[in-house]
């Protein structure tokens, strides 16, 4: 299946974009994020297990169990502090 990637803030700047269409098998956002560390650097560093990455799915954050479908739009990024 085709699904649209978004990428934000320094994850945005580690992989040198913001956006791509990835074909992928993965069934859920967390195998999707597996692939993804998969492919190495940069995506590894970026993604990797243990650093606090939020997803969204279809713009609704979501945890890594959420179901993946067609067409779908997946975003990555880091947490948002403020103050």
């Amino acid at each position: 299946m085709n699904v649209r990637m978004k990428y934000f803030a320094s994850i945005r700047e580690k992989l040198g974009q913001g956006d791509e269409t990835l074909q992928t098998c993965s069934q859920t956002l967390g195998a999707l994020r597996d692939e993804l560390i998969a492919r190495g650097e940069p995506y590894a560093g970026a993604l990797a297990r243990g650093k606090a990455v939020r997803m969204a799915l279809d713009q609704d954050m979501v945890d890594e169990s959420a179901p993946l479908r067609e067409g779908c739009e997946v975003a990555f990024f880091p947490p948002v502090t403020g103050g």
